[in-house]
């Protein structure tokens, strides 16, 4: 068709051309990695592994966003090996949630409630402001 180039992926789910996308990719970013910091320290003081394993969810989401800002405009093959890396990542993560639950469930070690709870509603909070600020994007527009 003329003044149409059909030589490259017309995978617009999250374009960075479009006015906005980027702004909102770090903003996302920002909250998850702050949230992944506020939880990792709270989870490993309170001993829990819920709260870290969250905290491990909120550092996969930011480094999702982070190789997102990176990869969107390039070709398919390194899209691809980015969704690859990540799910290898979570994956990892999932072992290590895995491993620190047998070990507190073999010491005994009982996480904080009051913590656990107070750190829960911050994470929620944060999510459902990441999930606001995405939702307007979720077909490209």
């Amino acid at each position: 068709m003329l003044g149409h180039d059909h030589s490259h992926s017309h995978d617009h789910a999250f374009d960075l051309a479009l006015p906005g996308q980027r702004r909102i990719l770090v903003i996302a970013l920002l909250i998850n990695a702050g949230m992944f910091t506020f939880e990792i320290v709270a989870g490993l003081t309170a001993g829990s592994v819920s709260l870290q394993a969250d905290a491990l969810d909120f550092l996969g989401d930011a480094a999702s966003y982070t190789i997102s800002l990176f990869v969107l405009g390039m070709a398919l093959k390194w899209r691809a090996a980015a969704a690859l890396l990540k799910g290898l990542t979570m994956g990892a993560f999932g072992v290590w949630v895995l491993g620190a639950t047998v070990y507190n469930a073999l010491y005994g070690v009982v996480p904080g409630a009051f913590v656990m709870g107070t750190i829960g509603f911050a994470a929620l909070v944060a999510n459902l402001i990441s999930a606001a600020l995405l939702f307007g994007f979720r077909k490209g527009a």
